[in-house]
C-alpha cells in the first residue's frame, strides 16, 4: 500500500514538531529520525539543525547511547548478540558502534551469553516432545545465539536426551518392508539399500530377515534387478574395459558379486 504524502514543512519549527512527535512514540536512531524528517522536508540544513539540537538537549540519543540502551533491554529479555547486531544494523547503527556497545554492556552487567542461552532454552522448552533438534537450533539462532551457545544450553537442559532430529522422528514412523521395496524399485542393490536405511536412522535389526521374506514372496529379486540395471546401460561386455566399467557401476548400485556375475553371464549368452 502506497504511503500518503506528508504535508511538507514550511518552517523549521514544523520540522522540530515532527521530530518531537516521533520521539514521543518511541526511541529512534539518528538515521531513522533523519529518514522520517526527509519525508517532511528536503531542506537538509533544517534537518541537520534539528537533529543537532535534539542530541544536544537529550531528546535524541547518539547512536552509541542508543545501542547501549538497546543492548541492556535485549540482554534483559534474553536476546543474544547475533539478533542484537542484526537489528541495530537494520536501524542504521555502525558495526563498530554495535560491537562497542555489546562489549560495554557485557562488562558492566557481567553478562554471560552462554548462561543466558541456557536460561532462555529452559524457559522456552520444558520438554522437547513437540519439537525437534533442527527447530530448536533455528529458534535459538533467530534469537541471536550461536551454535556453541545453543550446544551449551542443550548440554545443561534436564530433558536434553529427549530432543531428537527430524530424521530420527521420521525414521520411527517408517516401515522397514515398505522402505526396502521403495529403494528396490529405484534399482538399488541390497548393500546400498542397507546403507541408505542406516543413514536415515531406520531400525535395520530385522533387515536380513525382511529381505529374505520379500524374496520368498518374489516382491524383490536382486538378480533380476541387477540384470535390468545392466540392460539399461548397454555396456559392450566383450570389451574388457567396458566390462570393468559395468562391474563397477553395478557394484556402486549395491549389487553383490554373484548377482553381477550372473547378470553379465546372461547378457553375454
Amino acid at each position: 500500500m502506497q504511503r500518503q504524502p506528508l504535508r511538507q514543512a514550511k518552517t523549521i519549527d514544523n520540522v522540530f514538531n515532527s521530530a518531537y512527535w516521533h520521539l514521543s512514540q518511541q526511541d529512534f536512531t539518528i538515521s531513522e529520525i533523519r529518514s522520517k524528517l526527509e519525508r517532511k522536508t528536503d531542506n537538509q540544513q533544517w534537518i541537520d539543525t534539528v537533529i543537532a539540537k535534539l542530541i544536544e538537549s537529550g531528546y535524541l540519543k547518539s547512536n552509541q547511547d542508543f545501542a547501549v540502551r538497546y543492548c541492556e533491554l535485549a540482554f534483559h529479555n534474553e536476546i543474544g548478540t547475533g539478533a542484537i547486531k542484526r537489528k541495530l544494523q537494520q536501524r542504521g547503527v555502525s558495526a563498530s558502534e554495535i560491537e562497542q556497545a555489546i562489549e560495554q554492556v557485557i562488562e558492566n552487567q557481567n553478562v554471560d551469553t552462554y548462561e543466558m542461552a541456557a536460561s532462555r532454552l529452559l524457559n522456552k522448552f520444558e520438554t522437547f516432545y513437540s519439537t525437534n533438534k533442527e527447530k530448536v537450533y533455528a529458534q535459538m539462532s533467530t534469537k541471536g545465539f550461536s551454535r556453541a551457545e545453543t550446544d551449551h544450553a542443550l548440554a545443561h537442559h534436564p530433558q536434553r536426551d529427549t530432543l531428537r532430529s527430524k530424521l530420527s522422528i521420521k525414521a520411527d514412523k517408517s516401515d522397514l518392508k515398505t522402505e526396502i521395496i521403495k529403494l528396490y524399485n529405484k534399482g538399488k542393490g541390497e548393500k546400498v539399500i542397507l546403507q541408505e536405511l542406516k543413514q536415515r536412522l531406520i531400525d535395520v535389526s530385522d533387515f536380513e530377515d525382511t529381505v529374505y521374506q520379500l524374496s520368498l514372496t518374489e516382491e524383490i529379486d536382486f538378480y533380476q534387478s541387477c540384470k535390468t540395471q545392466l540392460d539399461k546401460k548397454r555396456y559392450d561386455l566383450s570389451d574388457y574395459k567396458e566390462k570393468s566399467k559395468a562391474y563397477a557401476y553395478l557394484s556402486r548400485k549395491g549389487f553383490g558379486s554373484d548377482e553381477i556375475k550372473e547378470a553379465m553371464r546372461l547378457e553375454e549368452d
